[in-house]
């Protein structure tokens, strides 16, 4: 009898968004599938998580037979919880979105959805995030085909202790995507910046704004790759160590 893979699936999106729900949709072709995602949206929510208030969860159910557990914390609670206390034993793969917005450039450091697969390479397993170009959703089906088949991939091939997989999918019809191309982390960043406002008590409070900024001229950047129409594979590895100053630092004098 052949056990059925085990696949866990979380986002920053929340999980009575779009996305996690054609993720499910999709996942559920492949194996055996248990979703715990945030109960509200936690997008950039980076990789926070909860130490001083409970953490409480509710089962839930969507439509087409959709459960999951929604949990009152962040992406990265949500995969601690699920591989911590929810499952039996670990999933064979942990899966990430599809988020609604692309995640390239420094946009990763603040992103919910690549931090609950980052949370899964920290236990050794294989994880992935998946992020369509479009804050709106878009057309999630073409997405709905990458994600199995990256993930069916992932499963062939395995992946480095410690680095997950950084998709990021066009928001273009499947017939239109030109390819999958290998890329790395470009410098496209949001440049805020911050309304100042006063509510109706008086008090003055901030709402920040900004714009997306790609002066990137490296055409093998995820950013540069996902605006022709590919899409982006990015490998992370989250050991931040900056190697190639170590020798220079350590001829410094600290007196």
């Amino acid at each position: 009898m052949t056990v059925p893979l085990k696949i866990l699936l979380s986002n920053d999106d929340g999980i009575y968004s779009d996305g996690i729900y054609a993720l499910w949709q999709a996942m559920s072709e492949i194996g055996e599938v248990t979703v715990v995602a945030p109960v509200t949206e936690k997008s950039a929510a980076g990789h926070s998580i909860t130490i001083a208030d409970p953490i409480r969860i509710e089962e839930i159910t969507r439509a087409g037979g959709f459960k999951g557990f929604a949990v009152g914390g962040t992406p990265a609670d949500c995969v601690k919880i699920a591989v911590g206390a929810l499952l039996n034993e670990p999933p064979d793969i942990i899966v990430s979105g599809i988020n609604a917005g692309a995640n390239v450039g420094g946009n990763i450091l603040y992103s919910g959805t690549i931090s609950a697969a980052t949370e899964g390479t920290i236990r050794n397993i294989p994880s992935l995030a998946i992020s369509l170009d479009s804050i709106t959703g878009g057309d999630l089906s073409g997405a709905k085909e990458i994600a199995k088949t990256v993930v069916r991939s992932i499963l062939k091939n395995g992946l480095p202790q410690g680095t997950l997989l950084n998709v990021n999918i066009p928001n273009l019809p499947a017939s239109e995507i030109r390819g999958y191309k290998i890329t790395h982390q470009g410098k496209l960043y949001f440049k805020d910046s911050f309304d100042k406002r006063e509510d109706p008590r008086g008090r003055t409070y901030y709402w920040m704004t900004g714009k997306i900024v790609n002066n990137d001229t490296d055409i093998e950047s995820d950013g540069n790759v996902l605006a022709d129409g590919y899409v982006s594979i990015t490998p992370i590895n989250f050991q931040i160590t900056d190697k190639s100053f170590i020798g220079n630092l350590k001829s410094w004098t600290f007196d």
